[in-house]
């Protein structure tokens, strides 16, 4: 199902060598321990406009809870974030970040640091995608 979760319950319980039943009531237990998460479809970036990512390194010397209210919520709050981390290390967060250029992603970076005080960012811009995936290595 990682790898394509929109294929019939019959192909499933085929390839997994059962039946429909068993295999419906694994999905379904799987689903209810939250195992199973939300189900959705993988746009192409690129197809859409979207040629640009980039990963962005967060330094800020601030801590507070405040702070981290008001940043997360910013975040939350921005569709072109795909991703945010938060690190151990000398780089606090770093963030994926989806736009269509650079201009774009320059309203984006104005709109951030208006919002929430950062020490330092540093935007990196992804040349090629080599590999990406949200399959987990089962």
């Amino acid at each position: 199902m990682q790898a394509d979760a929109a294929q019939s319950l019959d192909d499933i319980a085929r390839a997994v060598g059962s039946s429909k039943t068993p295999v419906w009531n694994r999905i379904r237990k799987l689903r209810e321990a939250g195992v199973i998460g939300q189900q959705t479809v993988i746009l192409d970036a690129e197809k859409l406009g979207f040629e640009a990512c980039f990963f962005v390194l967060i330094r800020t010397s601030e801590h507070d809870k405040d702070w981290q209210a008001r940043f997360l919520a910013a975040l939350k709050s921005r569709p072109e974030v795909q991703e945010a981390h938060r690190l151990a290390g000398d780089i606090d967060y770093i963030l994926k970040v989806r736009v269509k250029n650079a201009r774009a992603y320059d309203t984006f970076y104005q709109a951030l640091i208006s919002e929430v005080k950062v020490h330092n960012v540093t935007a990196l811009l992804s040349m090629e995608e080599i590999k990406s995936t949200v399959a987990l290595p089962l």
